[in-house]
């Protein structure tokens, strides 16, 4: 798998990978979810910490991260169910690590779904531990 930055030629892609892996961006409901607005707003904000994972010439994986000056933090990793347990998860978070680490950021964070608690075990392989925090959100 070859990771680069995300390139506006891989939109489409990257949107039917993340109505795959990630159901509730299906959910018209929650419009906060929907991931040409994701793709949009990333691309105004630091976009070349947009990263896409390609695989003979398919986009089969994404992670975006972003650094405020105080910390960083880990969005949007997706690897297609039918490659994963590969290793390219792993690959595409120390790719947004060490472009973390580049710009200076001290500390990484990310925050998964509670019903998503499956995923932990991979992000504990990775170093992650759970923060004893609650994350508060409000919708502006």
């Amino acid at each position: 798998m070859i990771i680069r930055t995300f390139d506006a030629s891989d939109r489409d892609a990257v949107i039917a990978l993340w109505r795959d892996v990630f159901p509730e961006y299906a959910d018209a409901s929650r419009p906060q979810r929907d991931p040409a607005l994701s793709i949009a707003n990333k691309m105004r904000t630091q976009p070349e910490l947009f990263f896409v994972g390609v695989l003979e010439g398919d986009v089969v994986g994404t992670v975006m991260c972003g650094y405020d000056g105080h910390r960083g933090w880990i969005y949007s990793l997706a690897v297609a169910a039918s490659l994963r347990g590969r290793g390219y998860g792993r690959a595409l978070m120390l790719h947004a690590e060490a472009a973390l680490v580049r710009a200076g950021c001290p500390k990484v964070n990310l925050q998964i779904l509670s019903a998503r608690r499956d995923l932990l075990p991979f992000y504990e392989r990775l170093g992650y531990r759970v923060d004893e925090v609650v994350s508060l959100g409000k919708r502006l």
